[in-house]
Parts: structure tokens; C-alpha cells; sequence
């Protein structure tokens, strides 16, 4: 899976085995130790799920779930409370505030590994499906192949990714910021007007004859897959 996950925890000898260990499966992992801070960069990032810690500095896990949950942006983003509580009380106040599941600390990596895939197939199929469709649109994740209704399209690696990123999220608006931070990623230094240059491509590639135009602008926001 390329699924995108962000880890909102305190303890950094967590976050190293979490992170290495869902690495190794393909996921690409973003992390923050400090709640106000990780509350702002999940909203920034567009993660596909997060793991959240129930204690944290600044701004506990409970309060951040409650953020998300009442926002119409991210309310649909998955979350998995990580938490040494045990108590049926605190299990049942967790998902009361709208967490997905709740993994108590210590906790079993295989378990852990096995409740995201199977909160990822629920609620993110468009995460961790090889095959996904939008409109006449096909992705083909295993081959890497592009198809428009029966026709196969030709992209370039960037164009695929961009394609790849709008796709599990459509009808989402994605700031130029955003996609440089999804598609390009943090250590590359791009200009955000080279996302422009790549998203006009995607649609000479995508918008063949007769067919209806797939990628939207939206004026001082940005673009989407619409």
C-alpha cells in the first residue's frame, strides 16, 4: 500500500518502531511529538490515517479527534487511538469522540499492522485498492498503467503520482502546497508553480477527444480531481 500515515505520539522510541516497521510495508510516514503542532500538519498533510496517542503535550489526543471529527474537511480521515489507558471507560470515551479503533499500549506490532489494513479496506478503498476508477478514469497501481474509458494513457512518473494522490481523495481540494508535500515530498526543492506546469500535462494527457474534463481549478485554492 502507498497509503499516507501520520503518527501523533511522545515517545520517540514509538514512533522509530512504528515507523520503521510500516516503511518496510510501504507506507510513507509522517510523525509529530507535540499535540497543537500535529493537529496543524495533519491538516496540512491530508494523511490517509493517523495513529494518535491518547497523552500528549500542548493538546491531548482526545481533544485533537475531537478537531477532526467535527470538521466537514477531515472528519473522514481514520483514527486509531494509541493509549496505555486499559479501562472500559476510556476505550468507550475514545470512540465516543469519533476514533475508528483503539489499540491499548503495549501493543502487538502484527495486530497493529492488521487493524490499519482493515481500517484502510473500510473506510479508505480508494488507499488500498490495486484497481481504482473515477468516472471513465482507471488506475491500474500493480501495473502502473492509465486508462480514459477503454483507452490506455501515457504519463510521465510525476503526472502518475499527481493522478494517483487526486484519486483517493475525489472532489477534495489540494492547495499547491499540498501536492508539493504529497507528490514531490519534503526534500525536494520545487517551486510551487512547477506543480502547475505538471497538473496541465495531466490534463492533455487525461482530457482525450470527447471526453469531459476531469481536473478542476479552483481560483486561490488550488486543483482537484472533479
Amino acid at each position: 500500500m502507498n497509503a499516507k500515515i501520520f503518527i501523533v505520539e511522545d515517545e520517540k522510541s514509538i514512533i522509530t518502531l512504528i515507523k520503521y516497521n510500516l516503511e518496510k510495508e510501504g507506507y510513507k510516514v509522517s510523525s509529530s511529538e507535540n499535540g497543537e503542532e500535529a493537529l496543524k500538519e495533519i491538516k496540512e498533510s491530508a494523511p490517509d490515517l493517523v495513529l494518535l496517542d491518547w497523552m500528549l503535550p500542548n493538546l491531548s489526543g482526545i481533544e485533537i479527534c475531537k478537531q477532526l471529527k467535527k470538521s466537514a474537511q477531515y472528519k473522514s480521515i481514520p483514527i486509531i487511538m494509541l493509549t496505555a489507558k486499559g479501562e472500559e471507560e476510556d476505550k468507550v470515551r475514545g470512540l465516543n469522540v469519533g476514533a475508528d479503533d483503539y489499540v491499548t499500549k503495549p501493543f502487538s506490532y502484527p495486530e497493529l499492522l492488521a487493524r490499519i489494513e482493515a481500517l484502510l479496506r473500510r473506510s479508505k478503498p480508494s488507499v488500498a485498492q490495486d484497481v481504482i476508477s473515477f468516472e471513465d478514469l482507471k488506475i491500474d497501481r500493480i501495473t502502473r498503467r492509465v486508462y480514459r474509458g477503454k483507452k490506455e494513457i501515457s504519463l510521465g512518473p510525476t503526472e502518475y503520482n499527481l493522478l494517483d494522490f487526486f484519486i483517493k481523495n475525489p472532489k477534495r481540494v489540494y492547495s499547491r502546497e499540498q501536492l508539493l508535500e504529497n507528490v514531490w515530498g519534503n526534500d525536494i526543492n520545487v517551486e510551487s508553480r512547477t506543480v502547475d506546469v505538471h497538473i496541465r500535462r495531466l490534463r492533455q494527457a487525461i482530457n482525450i477527444a470527447g471526453s469531459k474534463e476531469l481536473i478542476r481549478t479552483v481560483r486561490s485554492a488550488g486543483y482537484s480531481l472533479d
